[in-house]
């Protein structure tokens, strides 16, 4: 990952629009102009092969709403295990999203699946809404929005001094609806069983948190954080510190370390080319 990220310093500096780089995982591609979608799209349907699937690839999906990111593994695996005729086939996936959540999850298949640890650790880049006026218990849409609260009077200089507040090293609590393992078992186990289980705060990184559009009651941002940042958790403060309540009502995953969304593929795409065509 950092010689890759040298190389992308090297790239934007001499203004190189496309490369493709092949590492042992699979097929890079690094691009300076943002309208190379579809022509990434084409090479990478050109490389899902057996070979490179059975020998460890990295398949960027771009995670439908409502989806889990196990769902989108279970829909895979079989799938992928059919087009190399590996039964034993190891897939898994590095770093979850949220059922609300779309965006970028990185698949991982064979060998790469060693790598998981070691990808979930990257930083993260998300853009999404947060809803002023009102809390839930999930801090999402997965429960209903309860204590409305005025929020026009909240000025945009009130918004974004609020930004700057949650930048930088910050101690922040998980929700309660989420993954967090409480003596052995996920926090929303017990919430959703409406016992009342402690959450330990853990030290996140909030490297920027830009206000990208202001229509009250909704704040669209974008977020560049570390490894464990509950999105869910920053909206939720946001609202706080502003006195209204708050939500987060839309979110989607841009990045992961150098792995760009505008890269992925549509779930449907990568099975058309893994399932085998029917006679």
């Amino acid at each position: 990952h950092h010689r890759y990220a040298q190389l992308c310093w090297l790239f934007n500096q001499t203004r190189i629009p496309h490369v493709w780089i092949l590492p042992h995982c699979g097929w890079w591609h690094y691009s300076y102009s943002p309208s190379c979608r579809s022509r990434f799209t084409d090479h990478l349907i050109m490389h899902i092969t057996p070979e490179s699937i059975q020998e460890g690839q990295f398949l960027l999906i771009n995670k439908p709403l409502h989806w889990t990111s196990h769902d989108v593994i279970a829909r895979l695996r079989g799938p992928l295990k059919s087009f190399t005729g590996n039964r034993k086939l190891k897939v898994g996936h590095a770093g979850t999203l949220d059922p609300l959540a779309t965006g970028l999850l990185i698949v991982l298949t064979g060998k790469a699946t060693k790598r998981a640890e070691e990808t979930q650790g990257l930083n993260k880049v998300y853009s999404g809404t947060l809803t002023l006026g009102g809390i839930t218990e999930s801090y999402d849409l997965e429960t209903p929005v309860l204590n409305p609260l005025p929020f026009a009077h909240i000025t945009e200089a009130e918004i974004q001094a609020a930004a700057q507040t949650f930048t930088g090293e910050l101690q922040q609590y998980p929700p309660k609806h989420s993954s967090v393992k409480i003596e052995g078992k996920p926090a929303y186990v017990y919430a959703r069983e409406g016992e009342e289980k402690a959450m330990r705060p853990r030290t996140i990184e909030v490297f920027s948190f830009d206000i990208t559009g202001i229509q009250l009651p909704d704040i669209h941002f974008r977020i560049a954080c570390s490894k464990g940042t509950y999105i869910r958790s920053l909206a939720h403060d946001f609202g706080q510190h502003l006195g209204c309540g708050g939500y987060l009502s839309a979110l989607c995953r841009d990045q992961i370390g150098t792995y760009h969304l505008e890269n992925a593929m549509e779930l449907a795409d990568v099975l058309s080319i893994i399932k085998p065509s029917k006679t």
